[in-house]
């Protein structure tokens, strides 16, 4: 039987990084997957996503030149050529990520994997010993059990991305990152959107002073948003509230998704509600078996599943790593214009022990040129040593912006360092230096 020092069950974006990085350290490595490389990101989620916001977010740049002056023919879409384009997109990516794994001497096996608590990994016919073993087998979505369901017809975040026709209208159940995501996406294209999210607020888990921003926008979009109520009841094509009944054509749930986490029932894993209860180095209660991503909680994002795998190679290797500090995982929500969060948030800080700084883009040269003065830099610091706390970032680029202040304070900076920084001018990022100097009350353009 062959034998592994890790076998890792689940090629997604915390698999397939863990293997690579486990394989580049000197250790002999087995990869399995069920589906695609590259798992629900590359697949179904940020990356599809992310093409079809990228297709709007040109539309909507087109239609605002001809404001400046700039005179277009009628934008026509030819949403079957988009749908092609992103899927050329991914296919590119998945052939990378293969390639990847056969420069590095992975064995892959693809087929559903079945372990046991003797670390022994089966895969359709094959078996095979692994030293450790990490699972990585992500999530699926969630569909809330409303009366009525088994009338609707409905998409799921798993199988909206592979519609060809642009949808006249769509109705959107939901009102958090993906919800909000996908109004973005399509709206600009010419479907008429409705998002109904029975919270009082949608991107809760964001930046409060960023929500109104985006909720105006949508607005621009001719986007229906309706909030603060119950639902009741789905009938065929109808969705009965508390707030009256609507219409839809096509209908979307993006309420959330939850773990894969048949192995770990199997296994008799200590859990943590429905999430699997793992140790600061992603350790399960079986010794050598670690879990990492959608399947442990927090924050279930791509680039937090990768760093919890390379956490749990470093414990496997032995080298006792530093817990991943949560303040440094940036939070990302692709609208238009873009959010970018790290660390903590102004309603979550006490405000007599920090600094909150905020510059609006509407004072930013850059900006005004691009036509993307919507938004915002919020600097969260500390008045006892002036450590950075936060930021948020809200504009075109945000997703961008944020990463200088993310890396002075992974590396140790400060607030004053920040300030240090000299910006090129005309940029947006320019407006970091000044909130962190207005921090030091000597930020300029206030």
């Amino acid at each position: 039987m062959k034998k592994y020092d890790v076998a890792i069950i689940g090629a997604g974006a915390g698999g397939y990084v863990a293997a690579i990085y486990a394989a580049r350290s000197g250790l002999k490595v087995a990869l399995v997957e069920k589906g695609k490389v590259g798992g629900a990101c590359f697949n179904l989620g940020c990356i599809p996503s992310k093409i079809m916001l990228e297709h709007s977010k040109l539309v909507q740049k087109i239609n605002e030149g001809s404001r400046w002056g700039i005179q277009t023919s009628n934008v026509e879409i030819d949403f079957p050529k988009l749908m092609q384009r992103k899927d050329v997109i991914i296919q590119q990516l998945l052939e990378d990520i293969h390639r990847f794994i056969g420069n590095n001497t992975i064995t892959y096996y693809e087929g559903y994997a079945q372990v046991s608590k003797d670390l022994v990994v089966k895969v359709n016919d094959e078996e095979f010993e692994a030293n450790n073993i990490i699972l990585a087998t992500g999530s699926k979505p969630f569909v809330p059990p409303f009366k009525g369901l088994e009338t609707a017809t409905y998409y799921t975040t798993d199988t909206i991305f592979n519609i060809q026709e642009l949808p006249k209208q769509l109705t959107i159940i939901g009102g958090g990152v993906i919800a909000i995501e996908m109004a973005f996406s399509l709206a600009p294209l010419g479907t008429k959107v409705t998002v109904l999210n029975h919270s009082r607020d949608i991107l809760q888990t964001e930046e409060p002073d960023a929500r109104p921003i985006i909720r105006q926008k949508l607005h621009d979009l001719g986007v229906e948003l309706v909030l603060d109520f119950e639902f009741q009841e789905i009938r065929e094509n109808e969705i009965v509230t508390s707030r009256g009944t609507y219409t839809y054509e096509n209908l979307l749930f993006a309420t959330g998704r939850r773990p894969n986490v048949e192995i770990a029932e199997s296994l008799g894993l200590e859990m943590d509600g429905r999430y699997i209860k793992v140790n600061e180095c992603y350790e399960t209660s079986l010794p050598n078996v670690y879990a990492i991503g959608d399947i442990i909680g927090g924050y279930q994002l791509a680039h937090a599943a990768s760093a919890e795998g390379i956490q749990a190679i470093e414990a496997i290797l032995g080298n006792k790593p530093e817990p991943i500090d949560q303040s440094t995982i940036p939070r990302c929500v692709y609208s238009s214009p873009e959010i970018a969060t790290f660390g903590v948030l102004e309603d979550e800080v006490n405000k007599d022990e920090v600094i909150v700084t905020k510059l609006p883009f509407k004072t930013n040269p850059k900006a005004l040129m691009e036509g993307n003065s919507d938004g915002f830099i919020k600097f969260i610091s500390s008045k006892k040593d002036n450590s950075i706390l936060g930021a948020c970032v809200v504009g075109d680029g945000a997703t961008e912006i944020l990463n200088s202040m993310l890396a002075t304070k992974v590396a140790g900076g400060t607030a004053e360092d920040l300030g240090k920084i000299i910006f090129p001018h005309p940029t947006k990022s320019e407006h970091i230096g000044d909130a962190a100097k207005a921090v030091f009350w000597k930020g300029i353009h206030m």
